[in-house]
């Protein structure tokens, strides 16, 4: 039996002309002339091998689609809890059976945000760190990114304020994973300034919570009330800095 090896074509298409099929003899004789049909018909078969890549980039713009529909969706009055599947899969512009080939459920599609928002939180971090290159007040700057970060991305936020005291447990645990990375970050950090792990540990926790509760505050403010919030956050970081440098002197 004779094999069908024949390189691309660009005149007689992928599996080359009708005439140099029928050259290669009997491979099958319903294939054959099913195979000299179609080349007499069309004069070449054109495969996309583009094709399997385009399905995976639709379905990650769909999925990105359905990820958007949902952080669009928050707001001060509405936290992710109250989200329902019909509403984030109308908001995506997709049926409702279509989100299940994206995310088994609104608890994945959950854990996803808290992750995506624990990325841009790192992120943060790491913008606040370049700008303290310039020898800016350390706290001013990460107070003044924090905000910046809120306001330009609230409801990024709100996954994590919100999620934090939520009603789904496993979204409570990724919140908590999230935060625990900040102060983990900022406890090496601190470390890094002379002080022993313990002590840095308790600075980073205080420090986290109160540019947390700041935070949720300013986006539920209006504009003329922010400054006020950022002045206040940072002369309690700067209490909790100048407390802990006194603490380490006595030691």
């Amino acid at each position: 039996m004779a094999e069908l090896v024949d390189a691309p074509d660009s005149k007689s298409g992928f599996f080359g002309s009708a005439s140099s099929i029928l050259a290669l003899g009997t491979i099958n004789t319903f294939h054959t002339r099913l195979i000299v049909a179609i080349l007499t018909y069309n004069n070449s078969i054109q495969i996309d091998f583009n094709l399997p890549n385009l399905r995976s980039q639709q379905k990650e713009r769909t999925r990105r689609a359905i990820i958007d529909a949902a952080i669009g969706q928050l707001s001060e009055s509405k936290s992710f809890a109250s989200l329902s599947l019909r509403e984030v899969a109308r908001e995506a512009g997709i049926a409702p059976t279509s989100f299940y080939r994206h995310f088994k459920d609104m608890e994945e599609l959950g854990l996803t945000l808290v992750d995506e928002s624990g990325l841009a939180l790192r992120q943060l971090m790491r913008k606040a760190r370049q700008r303290m290159l310039n020898k800016r007040s350390v706290i001013a700057t990460s107070v003044k990114t924090f905000l910046e970060f809120t306001q330009a991305n609230p409801n990024i936020f709100r996954i994590l304020f919100h999620e934090r005291s939520g009603t789904t447990q496993a979204l409570r645990m990724a919140v908590t994973r999230e935060i625990q990375y900040f102060v983990d970050e900022l406890t090496e950090y601190i470390q890094n300034e002379g002080f022993g792990q313990a002590s840095a540990h308790a600075q980073a926790e205080a420090m986290v919570a109160v540019i947390f509760n700041t935070g949720a505050e300013s986006i539920a403010s209006k504009p003329n009330q922010r400054k006020t919030l950022e002045e206040r956050a940072i002369k309690q970081l700067r209490y909790i800095a100048t407390g802990a440098a006194a603490l380490k002197e006595k030691e």
